[in-house]
């Protein structure tokens, strides 16, 4: 059975946790392929009697709250250990069965003095700050990629842990101290606390890859779900203002160990209209009442950080952007319900550049830094929409908008949110065959 890559299209909080949840009654497995927990999900499901539950998921795979599905944390996920099991407890004690958690053998380990190091750089960078969580995980990346990371497994040998651990402060606290001004880590302290995780966390760790490898050729579904977005792909993204991971299509085959003659199709999450944290450029941001509207009525709080989120109109370059890095087959909309009640809708569908039109993203980042919106105008609409659960329910400017949005990007919309809840979403498609 082929594999799905689920994937944000825009700078992430897109919704994917809702889709994952949508589709996770029909899948076996559910892999987080990349990122740690700077970003999170959020779903909300409702109960028989009508309740709803709202799960804020930052490491876990968001398919950890179906049953029927194994979640896996891939190789390619940095993680901190703490997190790991504090969310763990707290999804415990709400009556959630943890125990089918698979993490795997290589994923990398987000040190103590990570955290120190992406906090005390960000202070120093003042004005130049990237607007990162102050979680560790570029300097845990970083760590990975200069060879002097430490690993899971490395926690089940105390003697490697300390050569890794000591290896790694050689240089660490040379800078902690000498051009930050901040106290040096202690060893024996950095290498007790990982080591308290290991009892807990043997029974968890496997050749995730492997296990993978067989759960498809056994003809079950896996779902690798993407952390971030493909705004904030350290390859693709608007860099520098990027995460430290690979948070498209391809990053799913090199965090999960799933080649990609197994990957059959893409999901990507497009809000219907566009947020994002932290700094960097935003050609359609708002900071009117527009903008002010779409956050209130969105509830546009960083489900890790609860950061207030920049919010602007729908922009189908990045939408068309996204279709193409990632090859999507399907989007899912989601919070279309947002947009009730506003008389015009304007959809972004170019550039301007200093004087010159732009149909695609633009390749200088100055050039996107100095990007102004073109604007083409729908009519809005005022009923409301969270009941529709067929096409034909939505009112039809809904209608309108949301095949115009599917005709500029250039791949078809499969599925539209219509409300925070479980079952608040209209399929168009089927997600999966």
């Amino acid at each position: 059975m082929p594999a799905i890559v689920l994937v944000g299209a825009q700078w992430g909080d897109e919704g994917k946790g809702k889709a994952t949840d949508l589709m996770g009654e029909d899948v076996d497995y559910v892999v987080k392929f990349n990122g740690g927990n700077n970003a999170g999900h959020t779903v909300v499901i409702e109960a028989e009697d009508g309740s709803r539950e709202k799960y804020a998921l930052h490491l876990l795979p968001s398919g950890i709250l179906t049953p029927s599905v194994t979640p896996i944390i891939g190789n390619g996920v940095v993680v901190d250990l703490e997190v790991l099991f504090e969310e763990l407890d707290g999804l415990n004690a709400r009556g959630v069965d943890t125990s089918k958690l698979l993490v795997s053998a290589n994923a990398h380990v987000i040190a103590p003095y990570n955290r120190t190091l992406d906090k005390v750089t960000e202070r120093f960078l003042g004005a130049r700050k990237i607007g990162t969580t102050g979680r560790g995980i570029g300097p845990t990346y970083a760590d990975k990629m200069n060879r002097v990371g430490i690993r899971i497994q490395d926690i089940f040998d105390e003697g490697i842990l300390r050569q890794k651990v000591d290896a790694a402060l050689a240089l660490k606290n040379q800078v902690l101290v000498k051009i930050y001004n901040t106290r040096a880590a202690e060893a024996d302290r950095v290498v007790e606390e990982l080591l308290s995780y290991a009892d807990r966390l043997r029974p968890m760790v496997a050749d995730t890859a492997l296990v993978l490898e067989k759960a498809l050729n056994e003809g079950q579904n896996v779902l690798l779900e993407a952390g971030q977005a493909t705004l904030l792909d350290v390859d693709h993204g608007t860099y520098p203002f990027v995460t430290s991971s690979s948070a498209t299509a391809g990053g799913a085959c090199t965090g999960s160990g799933i080649p990609p003659t197994r990957v059959s199709r893409v999901i990507a999450i497009l809000k219907a209209y566009t947020t994002r944290v932290g700094e960097g450029p935003f050609p359609t941001e708002l900071d009117d009442d527009n903008g002010e509207f779409l956050r209130k009525t969105g509830a546009e709080y960083g489900t890790t950080t609860g950061r207030p989120r920049r919010c602007g109109w729908l922009d189908v370059v990045i939408g068309r952007y996204a279709t193409r890095i990632n090859g999507v087959t399907d989007f899912v909309i989601t919070k279309l319900d947002v947009l009730t009640g506003l008389p015009k809708v304007p959809i972004c569908v170019a550039y301007d550049v200093d004087g010159v039109r732009h149909d695609e993203m633009p390749v200088g980042q100055s050039d996107f830094h100095h990007a102004t919106p073109i604007y083409e105008e729908l009519d809005g609409w005022w009923e409301d929409i969270s009941g529709c659960r067929t096409f034909e329910d939505l009112p039809a400017n809904a209608q309108a908008y949301v095949l115009r949005v599917e005709e500029l990007i250039g791949a078809r919309v499969s599925a539209i949110g219509v409300g925070p809840g479980r079952h608040e979403i209209i399929e168009r498609h089927a997600l999966l065959d």
